[in-house]
Protein backbone atom coordinates (compact mmCIF):
# COMPACT_ATOMS: atom_id res chain seq x y z
CA UNK A 1 0.00 0.00 0.00
CA UNK A 2 1.48 3.27 -1.29
CA UNK A 3 1.39 6.35 1.28
CA UNK A 4 2.10 9.50 -0.47
CA UNK A 5 1.83 13.35 0.85
CA UNK A 6 0.86 16.14 -2.20
CA UNK A 7 3.17 18.55 -2.57
CA UNK A 8 0.70 21.07 -1.45
CA UNK A 9 0.75 19.48 2.20
CA UNK A 10 4.34 19.85 2.19
CA UNK A 11 5.17 23.07 0.97
CA UNK A 12 2.18 23.92 4.35
CA UNK A 13 3.82 22.06 6.93
CA UNK A 14 7.41 21.91 5.86
CA UNK A 15 8.32 25.03 6.82
CA UNK A 16 6.80 25.01 9.98
CA UNK A 17 9.15 22.47 10.83
CA UNK A 18 11.85 23.67 9.61
CA UNK A 19 11.15 26.45 12.02
CA UNK A 20 11.45 24.53 15.12
CA UNK A 21 14.19 22.30 14.04
CA UNK A 22 16.17 25.56 12.93
CA UNK A 23 14.98 27.13 16.04
CA UNK A 24 16.43 24.62 18.41
CA UNK A 25 20.12 23.82 16.83
CA UNK A 26 20.22 27.88 17.25
CA UNK A 27 18.68 27.20 20.77
CA UNK A 28 21.75 25.01 21.65
CA UNK A 29 24.29 27.78 19.98
CA UNK A 30 23.60 30.38 22.21
CA UNK A 31 24.95 28.71 25.07
CA UNK A 32 28.19 29.40 23.60
CA UNK A 33 28.44 32.81 24.97
CA UNK A 34 31.48 34.27 23.45
CA UNK A 35 29.35 34.20 19.82
CA UNK A 36 26.26 36.02 21.25
CA UNK A 37 25.28 39.82 20.70
CA UNK A 38 23.91 40.16 24.03
CA UNK A 39 24.39 38.95 27.39
CA UNK A 40 21.88 36.18 28.28
CA UNK A 41 21.22 38.05 31.17
CA UNK A 42 20.31 40.77 29.26
CA UNK A 43 17.84 38.92 27.29
CA UNK A 44 15.94 37.87 30.16
CA UNK A 45 15.71 41.14 31.64
CA UNK A 46 15.20 43.55 27.96
CA UNK A 47 13.16 41.51 26.90
CA UNK A 48 9.50 42.94 27.93
CA UNK A 49 7.62 38.94 26.89
CA UNK A 50 7.99 35.99 28.08
CA UNK A 51 9.24 32.99 26.41
CA UNK A 52 6.03 30.81 26.75
CA UNK A 53 3.90 33.72 25.13
CA UNK A 54 6.30 34.00 22.41
CA UNK A 55 5.55 30.63 22.00
CA UNK A 56 1.95 30.72 21.88
CA UNK A 57 2.07 33.54 19.86
CA UNK A 58 4.29 31.81 17.08
CA UNK A 59 2.01 28.46 16.74
CA UNK A 60 -1.38 30.71 16.18
CA UNK A 61 0.37 32.92 13.81
CA UNK A 62 1.87 29.50 11.93
CA UNK A 63 -1.62 28.11 11.95
CA UNK A 64 -3.06 31.38 10.15
CA UNK A 65 -0.29 30.82 8.13
CA UNK A 66 -1.31 27.29 7.43
CA UNK A 67 -5.02 27.81 6.63
CA UNK A 68 -4.27 30.45 3.74
CA UNK A 69 -1.44 28.24 2.26
CA UNK A 70 -3.73 25.41 1.85
CA UNK A 71 -6.58 27.71 0.79
CA UNK A 72 -4.37 29.64 -1.85
CA UNK A 73 -3.12 25.41 -3.04
CA UNK A 74 -6.91 24.31 -3.95
CA UNK A 75 -7.79 28.32 -5.87
CA UNK A 76 -4.76 28.08 -7.39
CA UNK A 77 -5.34 24.89 -8.73
CA UNK A 78 -1.79 23.94 -8.98
CA UNK A 79 -0.71 20.46 -9.25
CA UNK A 80 3.19 19.61 -8.89
CA UNK A 81 3.27 16.50 -10.86
CA UNK A 82 1.88 18.32 -13.75
CA UNK A 83 4.84 20.53 -14.19
CA UNK A 84 7.47 17.83 -13.86
CA UNK A 85 9.20 18.78 -16.91
CA UNK A 86 9.44 22.72 -15.54
CA UNK A 87 10.56 21.79 -11.99
CA UNK A 88 14.09 19.90 -13.54
CA UNK A 89 14.76 23.38 -15.12
CA UNK A 90 17.06 24.72 -12.43
CA UNK A 91 17.47 27.37 -14.37
CA UNK A 92 13.83 28.31 -14.39
CA UNK A 93 13.92 27.36 -11.02
CA UNK A 94 16.53 29.67 -9.69
CA UNK A 95 15.23 32.93 -11.46
CA UNK A 96 11.56 32.20 -9.81
CA UNK A 97 13.33 32.40 -6.39
CA UNK A 98 15.43 35.63 -7.23
CA UNK A 99 11.65 37.23 -8.06
CA UNK A 100 9.89 35.51 -5.24
CA UNK A 101 12.71 36.78 -3.17
CA UNK A 102 12.77 40.35 -4.59
CA UNK A 103 8.81 40.49 -4.47
CA UNK A 104 9.15 39.33 -0.44
CA UNK A 105 11.85 41.41 0.15
CA UNK A 106 9.92 44.84 -1.54
CA UNK A 107 6.55 43.64 0.55
CA UNK A 108 8.33 43.59 3.95
CA UNK A 109 10.61 46.57 3.76
CA UNK A 110 7.78 48.66 2.63
CA UNK A 111 4.79 47.16 5.18
CA UNK A 112 7.86 47.16 8.19
CA UNK A 113 8.72 50.76 7.28
CA UNK A 114 4.90 52.47 7.25
CA UNK A 115 4.40 50.27 10.92
CA UNK A 116 6.96 52.00 12.09
CA UNK A 117 6.28 55.68 10.71
CA UNK A 118 2.62 55.02 11.68
CA UNK A 119 1.88 55.51 15.33
CA UNK A 120 -0.91 53.80 15.64
CA UNK A 121 0.49 51.01 13.63
CA UNK A 122 3.71 50.90 16.18
CA UNK A 123 1.84 51.38 19.13
CA UNK A 124 -1.52 48.66 18.41
CA UNK A 125 0.44 45.98 16.24
CA UNK A 126 4.11 46.13 15.68
CA UNK A 127 5.37 47.25 18.69
CA UNK A 128 4.16 43.53 19.79
CA UNK A 129 7.13 42.29 17.97
CA UNK A 130 9.83 44.53 19.24
CA UNK A 131 8.56 43.34 22.62
CA UNK A 132 11.60 41.16 22.15
CA UNK A 133 14.68 43.83 22.69
CA UNK A 134 16.95 41.19 22.55
CA UNK A 135 15.65 38.67 19.78
CA UNK A 136 16.17 34.56 19.53
CA UNK A 137 15.79 32.50 16.97
CA UNK A 138 12.51 30.81 17.65
CA UNK A 139 10.74 34.20 18.55
CA UNK A 140 11.57 35.22 14.88
CA UNK A 141 8.05 34.86 14.40
CA UNK A 142 7.01 36.56 16.93
CA UNK A 143 4.39 39.44 15.72
CA UNK A 144 1.02 40.64 16.53
CA UNK A 145 -1.60 38.76 14.45
CA UNK A 146 -2.46 41.63 11.78
CA UNK A 147 0.83 41.49 11.17
CA UNK A 148 1.65 38.43 10.55
CA UNK A 149 -1.15 38.64 7.95
CA UNK A 150 -0.05 41.69 6.42
CA UNK A 151 3.65 41.10 6.60
CA UNK A 152 4.19 37.45 6.10
CA UNK A 153 1.21 35.77 4.93
CA UNK A 154 0.26 37.93 2.38
CA UNK A 155 4.11 38.61 1.36
CA UNK A 156 4.70 35.10 0.65
CA UNK A 157 1.13 34.68 -1.51
CA UNK A 158 2.33 37.21 -3.64
CA UNK A 159 5.72 35.97 -3.87
CA UNK A 160 3.96 32.65 -4.59
CA UNK A 161 1.91 33.59 -7.27
CA UNK A 162 4.06 36.32 -9.22
CA UNK A 163 7.19 34.16 -9.32
CA UNK A 164 4.82 31.64 -10.90
CA UNK A 165 6.61 28.77 -8.62
CA UNK A 166 4.64 25.38 -8.11
CA UNK A 167 4.07 23.82 -4.79
CA UNK A 168 6.64 21.82 -5.22
CA UNK A 169 8.88 24.89 -5.84
CA UNK A 170 7.67 26.70 -2.61
CA UNK A 171 8.14 23.79 -0.44
CA UNK A 172 12.11 24.93 -1.17
CA UNK A 173 11.81 28.09 -1.19
CA UNK A 174 9.77 29.12 1.88
CA UNK A 175 11.66 26.84 4.04
CA UNK A 176 14.86 28.71 3.36
CA UNK A 177 13.16 32.35 3.58
CA UNK A 178 12.22 30.11 7.08
CA UNK A 179 15.69 29.22 7.73
CA UNK A 180 16.75 33.11 6.98
CA UNK A 181 14.19 34.36 9.15
CA UNK A 182 15.55 32.33 12.06
CA UNK A 183 18.69 33.27 11.45
CA UNK A 184 18.08 37.20 11.50
CA UNK A 185 16.97 36.48 14.82
CA UNK A 186 19.22 34.07 16.57
CA UNK A 187 20.92 36.54 18.30
CA UNK A 188 24.13 34.92 17.29
CA UNK A 189 27.50 36.08 15.09
CA UNK A 190 28.54 32.36 14.43
CA UNK A 191 31.81 31.69 13.05
CA UNK A 192 31.61 30.39 8.98
CA UNK A 193 27.81 31.06 9.12
CA UNK A 194 27.12 30.42 5.61
CA UNK A 195 23.81 33.67 5.78
CA UNK A 196 26.76 36.25 7.32
CA UNK A 197 28.68 35.35 3.93
CA UNK A 198 26.53 35.45 1.23
CA UNK A 199 24.08 38.20 2.94
CA UNK A 200 24.70 41.36 4.63
CA UNK A 201 21.43 41.88 5.78
CA UNK A 202 21.91 39.06 8.71
CA UNK A 203 21.56 38.68 12.64
CA UNK A 204 23.64 41.89 13.40
CA UNK A 205 22.02 43.81 10.70
CA UNK A 206 18.64 42.89 12.52
CA UNK A 207 19.79 43.47 15.81
CA UNK A 208 20.93 46.91 15.22
CA UNK A 209 16.80 47.50 13.93
CA UNK A 210 15.43 46.39 17.29
CA UNK A 211 17.54 48.03 19.10
CA UNK A 212 15.99 51.74 20.64
CA UNK A 213 18.99 53.63 18.69
CA UNK A 214 18.21 51.17 15.14
CA UNK A 215 14.33 51.55 14.75
CA UNK A 216 14.32 54.13 12.06
CA UNK A 217 16.67 51.72 10.31
CA UNK A 218 17.53 48.43 8.07
CA UNK A 219 13.93 47.89 7.93
CA UNK A 220 14.92 44.95 5.48
CA UNK A 221 14.37 41.95 5.49
CA UNK A 222 14.98 38.49 5.33
CA UNK A 223 17.35 38.51 2.57
CA UNK A 224 18.69 41.41 1.11
CA UNK A 225 19.61 45.45 2.45
CA UNK A 226 18.59 47.07 -1.30
CA UNK A 227 15.74 49.06 0.00
CA UNK A 228 17.98 50.83 3.01
CA UNK A 229 20.47 51.39 0.68
CA UNK A 230 18.78 53.21 -1.95
CA UNK A 231 16.09 54.82 0.07
CA UNK A 232 18.67 55.84 2.89
CA UNK A 233 17.07 53.66 5.91
CA UNK A 234 20.73 51.84 6.37
CA UNK A 235 22.60 51.89 9.45
CA UNK A 236 26.35 50.81 8.96
CA UNK A 237 28.15 49.22 12.31
CA UNK A 238 30.69 46.48 13.05
CA UNK A 239 31.04 43.81 14.89
CA UNK A 240 32.71 44.13 18.28
CA UNK A 241 33.89 42.74 21.36
CA UNK A 242 32.04 43.46 24.37
CA UNK A 243 33.14 44.37 27.22
CA UNK A 244 32.58 41.17 30.15
CA UNK A 245 32.59 38.39 27.04
CA UNK A 246 30.87 38.13 23.32
CA UNK A 247 30.10 40.52 20.43
CA UNK A 248 27.99 43.27 20.08
CA UNK A 249 27.16 44.85 16.49
CA UNK A 250 28.33 48.42 17.36
CA UNK A 251 26.35 51.01 15.02
CA UNK A 252 28.55 53.87 13.32
CA UNK A 253 29.39 56.66 15.68
CA UNK A 254 27.20 59.42 13.40
CA UNK A 255 24.28 57.21 14.18
CA UNK A 256 23.82 56.09 17.61
CA UNK A 257 22.70 58.92 19.60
Amino acid sequence: MEFSVSDELLGTFVPIFVYWIYSGIYLMFGSFDNYRLHSKKDEDMKNLVSKRTVVKGVLFQQTVQAIVAIILFTVTGNDGGADADTQSSLLLLLRQFVIAMFILDTWQYFMHRYMHHNKFLYRHIHSQHHRLVVPYAFGALYNHPVEGLLLDTIGGALSFLLSGMTPRSSIFFFSFATIKTVDDHCGLWLPGNVFHILFRNNSAYHDVHHQLYGTKYNFSQPFFDIWDRILGTHMPYSIEKRAGGGLEARPAKDYKS
